[in-house]
Parts: C-alpha cells; structure tokens; sequence
C-alpha cells in the first residue's frame, strides 16, 4: 500500500495563534487518523478535541515538530479508545460494523477519508489486535516511519515492524480486492439496485459472487441478522424479504459511503439503513448494512 496519503510536516511553531492554526488545518486529517482506527466519527473527534486541550496545554516551545505531537496525541487516544471498546463490542448484539461516511453529510464535518479505507477495509481491521491495526494503519496508510508509531505503541521500531507485517498479511488475504473502477462499481450497484426493486432474484444472484457475504448491524435497537448471511442466493433471499415487508415504506437511492457507490433506505424523510457495497471480479462480494441509528445520526435529513 503507497504512503499517498502521508501527512504534511510543518516546521517548529513559535505561538499559540501559529499552533492553533496548524491543528485547525491537520484537524481533518486527524480525524482521518483516528476514524481509521476507531470506525466512529464521534470517538474520532473526541480523540482529536482532546489532542487540541492538550496542545492548548503546553508550551509551544516544547513542541519541535507540531505535526508529529498531534498525529503521536491523537492516535495514542484512539489507540486507548479502541483497547477499551473491544469488551463493548464483544458484548454487541449482532454484527458491529463501522460508522459510515456518507457523501450527503455537511463538507464541514466531512473526514478526509483515505482511499483504502472501505467499509470492507474496516471490517477487516477490526479482526486485528489494536496495536496490529495501528501499526498497520500509521505506517501502511499514513506513512508514518516505525521509530514514530513505536512512540504511540509503545513497543520497539524493530516490533512495530514485525506488528505491522503480520497485520499487512492478514489484510492481504482478508480484504476484498477492489478492481473496478468507479463508473463499472457504480453500474453493478445500479444493477444490483434495479433487480431489488424489480424482485428479480435470478438477476440479482448473478450480480452476487457465489462467496457472497451480508453483514447488517441494527446494534439491538432495530432488527437485523445477527450473523453474517452466506452465498449468492441467501443474500439475495434476503435482500428480497426485506424489499417485499417495505415495498411502499422506504425508498433506496444511490450515495458514495466510504467514497465508493453504496446505497441509502429512506424512510419518512429519515435515512434508516445505509448499505456499503464492495465489488470483486465484476461480481458484489459484501454487503455491509448499517442499521442501528446511533451510527446513521450524521446522515441526518434524506
């Protein structure tokens, strides 16, 4: 994976007013930092928040390189937040999935999301061990050198690597592999999203690969499967149950979520589901239904 995403380093910073304004143009990409970590819009900004209180805390003339003390701040509080909530999650009911990003939100609070990562990327790195996922993501993603992601770890550069290799070869074999461009992904979902509504269950099994996997996560507030369905024509018995109980009661529509085509359920003006779709081999691989409307509140009016 190219570091294209690695951060900028702006030289020491000499006042508070020069501080602020250096946090107030990495704060996206902070964001990007800890979501990537976290998959929670809400924690991420939390984290982040938290960095700023800090900065605001210390003398600017202890700080020589104002970029590496946030990235280092920020991912150190991620990296507690995401220690703690793997209890919580154990104890989720049904499927947890990642907040989603829908291009409909405010482009003020729009996280600079890098290219790789999916919905289906995210799965993925949450089957790994915190400082597995944040070895992987400082340095895979974001380009950070081993010395530094050792400081947020708090392991050896030498381990960090080792951390960062086992990770690399578990998303290898793990993640879905995206090769389609976004004009043949956004026509798959719209064909995908024309034979739901038509009920066509032969046209949406061949648009479905035969491995096909559906995740849909309601959090125990809204009904969902609480396991992941299995193979081509479950997920389309499914996916068609659904259509047939809310013919007349929702709307689907086309949205980016995660920066790649997905799809929204619309209810009474509200979004109640929001579907990340990843397309392999010219065939949809996964389907990750987000549900559960603590996660869908940023979404906000259809």
């Amino acid at each position: 994976m190219s570091h294209n995403r690695a951060l900028p380093r702006p030289h020491h910073v000499n006042s508070e007013t020069e501080a602020l304004a250096r946090y107030r143009a990495l704060r996206p990409r902070l964001i990007s930092v800890a979501y990537s970590l976290l998959g929670s819009v809400e924690e991420s900004e939390d984290a982040v928040q938290e960095a700023w209180l800090r900065l605001h805390r210390t003398p600017t003339g202890e700080i020589t390189d104002i970029t590496a003390w946030l990235v280092t701040t920020v991912s150190r509080l991620a990296l507690d937040s995401l220690r703690s909530a793997r209890r919580r999650r154990e104890e989720y009911v049904g499927e947890w999935l990642p907040e989603p990003l829908v291009d409909e939100a405010d482009p003020a609070d729009r996280v600079t999301l890098d290219e790789s990562m999916s919905m289906a990327m995210l799965v993925v790195l949450e089957t790994l061990s915190p400082a597995e996922r944040t070895a992987f993501v400082l340095h895979d993603v974001f380009g950070l050198p081993f010395d530094e992601v050792g400081r947020v770890v708090g392991r050896s550069p030498a381990a960090c690597r080792q951390l960062a290799a086992r990770a690399r070869k578990h998303v290898t074999a793990r993640a879905p592999r995206f090769d389609v461009g976004p004009d043949e992904h956004r026509r798959i979902v719209e064909a995908f999203l024309s034979a739901i509504r038509g009920g066509d269950m032969d046209g949406l099994v061949s648009l479905l690969d035969p491995d096909a996997v559906l995740r849909s996560d309601g959090g125990g507030a809204v009904r969902s499967a609480l396991h992941p369905i299995l193979g081509a024509r479950k997920v389309a018995r499914f996916l068609l149950g659904i259509q047939a109980r809310s013919a007349g009661l929702h709307e689907l529509r086309h949205a980016a979520v995660n920066g790649r085509p997905g799809l929204l359920g619309i209810r009474d003006g509200r979004t109640e589901s929001v579907a990340a779709i990843a397309v392999s081999g010219g065939r949809i691989s996964e389907i990750d239904i987000v549900l559960n409307p603590e996660k869908l509140k940023r979404t906000g009016p259809a």
